[in-house]
């Protein structure tokens, strides 16, 4: 009989492309990676890869039962799950992964939510959008919350996932309190702001590209000077004075940073934030009251409209 824990393994190999891409993402040393798939191949009865000296590549039949390991981990836990969905007490353990900001977001309500139920175990990890989809598909993760600036990420899901769309959190302009542009009774003008010291994430983030994209749109802005990792640094140095930025909404929710906040006008720059999960969990009560707190808590975290 095939073992689950090695199916779920050769499905990640087929996605990664290598033992050791597969061992960085679950966790595992190439070693053990190598030989639960060498015990697989074993229990199928068939090489499932063809190895090199410095390489391991899928056989015929080794993307065949990849394949098929997709349909049956998705089955396992659709049954699971139809077992589960007559229990009337949500139990079991719970692990949600998390973009940061999201995360800082929604946790006070989340927490306080799932607090009611005493018989589930609750665990929030953070990581990269990416990453929390990769430890959905894998197992390793029950819902991830992941944002997307392109509008496309939903639309491209791979059928096996389904997306819970929570809130649109939009691009805002951020300036120290005592910033001329922090009247609210003064008109937003980005040509005004071309030449200010702005701050951002380090390339690759995805409100890095925003940021960009917002500056694109003001003729002779000059390039991004100070890049600064984490979004709560950036507005920590903009209460003090350093500069300027542009950051999601969402990045505010914690409360008062003594910055001025405006809406950015005539720019629709914005993020989709969603859960992500199994098609297959969505009926267990654990995950299914988990989407629903969720749900509050991205309605509670929703920032009020900056000023205009």
């Amino acid at each position: 009989m095939l073992d689950l824990r090695r199916l779920r393994l050769l499905a990640e190999f087929a996605r990664r492309g290598s033992i050791a891409a597969t061992a960085a993402a679950l966790g595992y040393t190439a070693s053990a990676v190598s030989q639960q798939l060498a015990a697989l191949e074993r229990e199928a009865g068939v090489a499932l890869l063809d190895r090199t000296a410095r390489s391991a590549d899928l056989t015929d039949a080794g993307r065949r039962l990849a394949h098929r390991a997709e349909e049956i981990l998705g089955l396992v836990e659709m049954a699971e799950a139809e077992l589960s969905a007559h229990e009337e007490v949500p139990s079991g353990r719970i692990v949600l992964t998390s973009f940061p900001t999201a995360a800082v977001a929604f946790a006070p309500v989340l927490a306080r939510s799932l607090a009611e139920h005493r018989a589930l175990t609750f665990v929030l990890r953070q990581t990269r959008a990416d990453d929390g989809i990769r430890q959905v598909r894998g197992g390793e993760a029950d819902i991830a919350l992941v944002d997307d600036w392109s509008g496309a990420l939903a639309e491209e899901a791979p059928a096996a996932l389904e997306f819970f769309r929570l809130v649109r959190d939009p691009l805002v302009l951020v300036v120290p309190a005592d910033h001329p542009m922090a009247d609210p009774a003064r008109p937003v003008d980005l040509q005004e702001l071309r030449d200010e010291p702005w701050m951002a994430a380090p390339r690759g983030e995805p409100s890095r590209a925003a940021v960009e994209t917002l500056l694109d749109t003001v003729g002779g802005a000059r390039p991004v000077p100070w890049e600064f990792e984490g979004l709560s640094t950036i507005l920590g140095l903009v209460a003090r004075g350093v500069g300027i930025t542009a950051v999601p909404a969402l990045a505010l929710a914690a409360g008062d940073r003594g910055v001025a906040v405006r809406r950015i006008p005539d720019v629709d720059l914005a993020r989709e934030v969603y859960a992500v999960t199994r098609a297959a969990s969505v009926r267990r009560p654990s995950v299914a009251v988990t989407l629903r707190a969720l749900y509050t808590a991205a309605r509670a975290a929703r920032p009020a409209p900056p000023a205009s």
